[in-house]
């Protein structure tokens, strides 16, 4: 995937971070909220996921990035829309059952994909893409959402402070030039 910052004076700046060298997506299983397996590496069939690692329990940022995700796909055109996925992880499975993630989840957008599994699981796919999770604190995990392409790389993230508006620029930005 290349990224290119939008040029022009109506086009509004990449504010996603670039990494200079991508993660790579582990094909780890975890277990999607519909109780099927799902591996972040095999079942993004779409060009661009959003991976998310969050909790329901959660008071401020995952209702906020969330909530910015949401509203962010509004934003697209059915074109840019059909090509994204957004996934979310939860960062508490000791909480978190596929049921309460479902429905948590299905407050923001219903086609958001909500996966679960054991702690040491997701800790591990976690860490594959740059976000650590603390087992004693559910909140205590890195807050970025990170683009993962059709090669099954993350070469991009964003912070819990990305507004709607720029991951709808960014997505639009990442599908044009890939």
């Amino acid at each position: 995937m290349v990224v290119l910052t939008a040029c022009g004076e109506d086009s509004e700046p990449f504010t996603g971070t670039v990494l200079d060298n991508p993660y790579s997506v582990p094909d780890t299983a975890l277990v999607s909220t519909e109780g099927d397996s799902y591996s972040l590496a095999a079942d993004t069939d779409r060009r661009l996921t959003l991976l998310f690692f969050g909790y329901t329990r959660c008071p401020d940022e995952c209702p906020a990035v969330l909530s910015h995700l949401a509203s962010a796909l509004t934003r697209l055109d059915d074109d840019d829309r059909d090509q994204v996925d957004v996934v979310v992880v939860t960062s508490d499975p000791t909480y978190d059952t596929e049921s309460i993630l479902r429905d948590y989840l299905d407050r923001f957008d219903t086609s958001f994909i909500g996966l679960v599994g054991d702690f040491d699981t997701i800790q591990a796919v976690g860490l594959e893409v740059g976000v650590g999770i603390d087992e004693t604190d559910p909140g205590g995990h890195n807050t970025q959402i990170i683009a993962i392409d059709s090669a099954d790389e993350a070469p991009v993230f964003w912070s819990k402070d990305t507004t709607s508006a720029q991951f709808a620029n960014d997505i639009h930005t990442l599908l044009k030039d890939s």
